[in-house]
């Protein structure tokens, strides 16, 4: 799983960074930012939690199919 953050659609609410700190942090500027692009297994379930609470929507993810 990656992760992105839409920056002209982010507000700064700050809801993705509340749910899922090992992730996502709001800048100086006030806006979110995933510190981390591939997502550990782990934290996958508290990132798909953060896309669903970001009121605009600017939280996006990208499966990636692992071929072994």
């Amino acid at each position: 799983m990656r992760v992105t953050v839409d920056d002209d659609l982010c507000r700064g609410h700050g809801v993705c960074a509340a749910v899922c700190p090992s992730v996502f942090v709001i800048t100086d500027g006030g806006y979110a930012e995933a510190t981390a692009s591939d997502i550990p297994a782990e934290l996958e379930a508290a990132v798909r939690e953060a896309v669903d609470g970001c009121p605009e929507r600017a939280i996006h993810i990208t499966e990636e199919n692992h071929v072994h």
